[in-house]
This record gives structure tokens, sequence and C-alpha cells, in this order.
């Protein structure tokens, strides 16, 4: 593979503004990497909790960013047989089908840049070949990297996580790009009344758009209460807690203290843990953190690509904002804002 130079968003020191540079690739594709050129890439919380060291020391500086992304395969390396070149994929961060490669490693600056199995804030990438799945789709293409991550999520934390059935309420805690999605796929799967709670008036609207019965903004409101009112005076069957806001965890716990399921999706801070009282879970009511909604991409990814074809689990009804790669670091705080939907770069621009 010959060397080739291309514009990347590099994170290079915590807590500050990402640089957009010039990168070099590796000389050559080790066994199980895939070469991608990137179309689109969505900004998801967990790149945020990266810029924030939100888990601790980052130990990897400088690197890469980004999980879920639409691209085309430029190059395959040796022991990848499921994708070839020419082929549209998605680009995940929960391992799929295919070999797991080790992690590419870059040149910036004449020195070492760090990447995972998958980055996608960049115009090119080398990913592991199970970070990545062929798609076929007529959906738009800048809802397609929502694929690899936040809408297989919000559909395998309901489906799997959650075990929803038919007619069972539901409160999503944070109506984001994955709440109102996971909002969405409680309301393909039959869910009711589905609520949604946020401190962000504007994704409300859209939460009600897809399929919230009620919402509840936090200011000025006892969620709680408001929550039981809306459902009669019944604890919820299911809570999604999607922030990681530790009192928004422990909000979502005492909802369904009652025999009730809560379902921990935002990764909350490593210096703020939430507290709570465990006699409940020996009585019924269960608490578990998410990874990914247990997604199987090879097969969650096709699957729900032909739903939302068909219109019965509505992809395209979440908004999305493009903004070029030189302006990501717009886009990541217009996320911080509180924006509806989801932040996509376009690389095409």
């Amino acid at each position: 593979m010959k060397t080739r130079e291309f514009q990347a968003a590099i994170l290079e020191q915590s807590r500050q503004p990402l640089i957009v540079d010039t990168v070099t690739l590796p000389e050559q594709l080790q066994a199980g990497q895939v070469l991608v050129k990137l179309r689109y890439s969505g900004i998801c919380g967990a790149q945020l909790n990266e810029i924030d060291a939100a888990k601790g020391p980052d130990k990897f500086l400088p690197h890469l960013l980004g999980h879920e992304g639409l691209g085309e395969v430029l190059e395959v390396g040796p022991l990848i047989r499921h994708v070839s070149p020419g082929d549209e994929v998605i680009l995940h961060w929960m391992p799929g089908a295919g070999f797991q490669s080790d992690p590419a490693v870059y040149s910036w600056r004449e020195q070492r840049l760090n990447a995972g199995w998958v980055t996608t804030l960049s115009e090119l990438t080398v990913v592991s070949g199970n970070r990545c799945t062929k798609i076929e789709s007529t959906l738009a293409p800048e809802h397609l990297p929502l694929l690899g991550c936040a809408a297989t999520t919000a559909a395998g934390v309901i489906g799997r996580d959650a075990g929803l059935r038919l007619g069972e309420s539901v409160v999503v805690l944070g109506t984001g790009g994955v709440g109102l999605l996971t909002v969405e796929a409680a309301r393909a799967s039959g869910g009711y009344p589905i609520i949604g709670v946020d401190k962000v008036e504007g994704r409300l609207e859209h939460a009600r758009q897809m399929g919230a019965r009620s919402t509840i903004l936090v200011e000025n409101a006892d969620v709680f209460d408001d929550i039981l009112s809306v459902l009669g005076g019944t604890p919820p069957d299911v809570v999604v807690e999607t922030t990681g806001a530790k009192d928004m965890i422990e909000l979502a716990y005492r909802l369904v203290s009652t025999a009730g399921r809560a379902i921990l999706v935002g990764v909350p801070r490593h210096d703020e843990p939430a507290s709570f009282d465990t006699l409940p879970l020996h009585f019924n009511t269960v608490m578990t953190g998410s990874k990914g909604g247990g997604t199987r991409p090879e097969i969650d990814i096709p699957r729900l690509a032909s739903l939302a074809e068909e219109n019965l689990f509505r992809l395209d009804a979440l908004p999305v904002t493009l903004f070029p790669l030189s302006e990501v670091n717009a886009a990541i705080d217009l996320v911080r804002s509180g924006m509806p939907g989801r932040a996509v770069i376009d690389m095409n621009s």
C-alpha cells in the first residue's frame, strides 16, 4: 500500500478542541485490516466522553476518534473475505463478522498517532475487519452512519436489554440522538405509553414526533412525580437512561424500584458514582448497563436498514445536521449545547 496523506480530527490533549490536520497512513495493511474512504461520520456522546476524559486519564494521546460511519472500501489486507474494494460499508464499534486485526498506527507531525479498531472522523481510515459491515440501502446516506451506533444501540436496548413486551410503559431519560431513536424503537416495538424526559425543549418536540405520548422538561419539574402522574400512579415497566448523569441514573433506579427494569446506556463519569439502596434488587427489580444494546452488526445492521426502508423503523425521522470536517469542533459544541438529533460530518464537503 502506497503511503498516503489525508485530513483527520485529532485529540492531542484532553478537554481541548480537536486539531484537524494532515495524517499519514501506515505503509501497508496488516492481516485483517481494511482501508475505507469515509463519506459520513456521526458524532456520538462517546466522543465527548473521550475528549473530556470521563473515564479517567487518557493513556493513548494523541489519537483519532469516531465510531459510526459510512464509507467505501478501497483496499483489504490478508484474511479479509467478507468485504471487497468498492463495497459500501457501515463502520461500527461493536465487533461483528470477520477477523479482528491489531489497531492501525498512523503518523502525525513525525510522531506516532494512535487509533482503536475503528475511527471515523477522518477522510480515510484503517479499521479492523470485524468493525465494518457491507450495506446496500436506498436510505439517505447521511442517515446510514447511525446504523453503526445510535440506531442499533437503541434497537438493542429495547429489544434485547429491556426485552420490551407489547403494551409496556417506557420512560426515556435523555432524548438526544440515541434517546430519540430509543423512543422510536419503543414505538415500533409496541411500547405504551412512552415518556420522554430532557432539559432541552427542542429535543422533546422531536421525541413527541417520534412516538412519545408525553414529555417532561426537567427544568422546574418534579420528574419522579410527574412521570408517575402521567402513568396514573403506576411505576413504569422500563426506564432507559441515556445521559450518564448521576442524578438521572439514580432517578432511573428509583422509578423502577417496584419490579421494573432500568437500562443504563449513558456512560457516567469515573469521579461521579451514583448511590442507591440495593434492597429492591432482591424483589424483581432489574438494573443493568447496556453495551451497545448487545448489537450483532452483521445481523442487526441489514435487518434494521430493511425495516427503515419500509418505514417500520423511522431512521430518517431523526434530524441530522451536516458539517464539513473542518468544522468538527463547531459540531461538537452544538452537540454539547443540546441540539436535537445527530451531528454528522460530511466528508464530501
